[in-house]
């Protein structure tokens, strides 16, 4: 039985913990997955950027899907990531997802090809077409050099399973173009980190985060302050938040987040190859603004 998916609220982009052999560590994820539900959130999203996707096997994603649905227990939806180089294998992705049990899916365009509007249109509606499973895409220009744009959702309205976006343009004003365009035909889930309070404030229904997989009471008091209308709070805790958050928008966001995640204990330093683990000044340099920050944690307001 499927779990409905509201489209709102704090759903983790969760990261993939391995061994040191680069084996799956399930306990170690269903650890962090217990701290997200803890702190409130929402849903969770599999193998996503964060959850280095590109490296996982396909039978790794199903063990993940089947580990996060039994520590949700139906309480929380769990999303499965699909992003894949070629139609047919987006789709039998998808339904690989949905027959074992994925709540619904997050959508990206095509990987590596820069499809033109017309392509990435025909490459969404034809995964949607093939599922029943509700579908978030995923707009982010910035890393994947493809834009959805309002002429292209417009398109893709039809579609009635094609419900949400995660919106990554880093372009705020899109925002408004949506909601201007569409109404609340598609839930618009701030993906940006270091912009989302901004995101919750121009209408964004909800926030798929990066740092909160390793500081998830943060992120869902910031959220749940800017929903009551606490915004002195909120932006207090985002102010403190700001140095970490920032560690979402750099190419190694991977091993940073990682790194935070480590130092809060509810993650490892492990990664996957061709990424490496940190080393040296780098290192350094982000466990210090992990340190300051952890040596600074604000006391949490609750909304009221």
């Amino acid at each position: 039985m499927n779990v409905s998916v509201q489209w709102e609220g704090v759903y983790p982009a969760l990261l993939t913990p391995f061994t040191a052999n680069d084996e799956l560590d399930l306990p170690l994820f269903e650890t962090n997955l217990h701290a997200q539900l803890d702190a409130g959130v929402h849903g969770f999203i599999i193998g996503g950027s964060l959850g280095e996707a590109s490296t996982l096997l396909n039978e790794e994603k199903i063990a993940l899907l089947q580990s996060a649905l039994g520590v949700a227990q139906g309480r929380v939806p769990v999303l499965v990531n699909i992003a894949e180089q070629g139609t047919k294998q987006a789709i039998a992705r998808a339904r690989e997802a949905e027959a074992n049990g994925a709540d619904g899916l997050m959508l990206l365009p095509p990987m590596r090809y820069p499809a033109d509007a017309r392509e990435t249109v025909t490459f969404f509606k034809s995964v949607a077409e093939e599922t029943t499973l509700p579908i978030m895409i995923y707009n982010n220009p910035y890393d994947y050099k493809i834009m959805t744009t309002v002429a292209m959702f417009a398109e893709l309205s039809a579609l009635p399973n094609i419900q949400a976006v995660k919106e990554s343009t880093r372009d705020l004003t899109n925002v408004t173009r949506m909601r201007n365009a569409f109404g609340d035909r598609f839930k618009l889930m701030g993906g940006v980190d270091t912009l989302a309070l901004e995101a919750l404030l121009l209408g964004c229904d909800g926030w798929v985060g990066g740092l909160v997989d390793a500081f998830p009471q943060e992120t869902m008091a910031i959220y749940d302050l800017v929903k009551a209308g606490q915004l002195a709070e909120a932006l207090a805790i985002y102010r403190w938040f700001m140095p970490l958050l920032e560690l979402d928008i750099h190419p190694k966001l991977v091993q940073y987040i990682k790194l935070a995640a480590t130092a809060t204990g509810i993650g490892s330093e492990y990664v996957r190859a061709p990424r490496l683990p940190l080393v040296g000044t780098e290192r350094e340099q982000v466990l210090h603004v992990i340190k300051t920050a952890m040596a600074n944690r604000p006391v949490l307001t609750t909304a009221q």
